[in-house]
């Protein structure tokens, strides 16, 4: 799970703090282009790589608040 920096501890990210963090790195990636960075192998690489980790992360946790107030509002699913 992605955890954000609280002073010395972490802090789950809720899928609208991961959702942020994704727009902020589209954002850096595209900044990026606009700069000439965009021959810099390595670093576009790791960026994509931190794009698509946070996406995924991401999904996962919408589909899981998704569920969890579903399960709130009508009782979880059995079977």
């Amino acid at each position: 799970m992605i955890a954000g920096r609280l002073g010395e501890h972490y802090r789950p990210m809720s899928a609208i703090d991961m959702q942020n963090q994704l727009q902020e790195l589209q954002a850096e990636r595209a900044l990026a282009s606009l700069e000439g960075l965009a021959d810099l192998d390595s670093y576009m690489a790791d960026l994509d790589h931190e794009i698509a980790v946070t996406r995924h992360a991401y999904v996962g946790a919408a589909v899981t608040e998704i569920a969890s107030l579903r399960a709130q509002l009508s009782g979880p699913q059995v079977g």
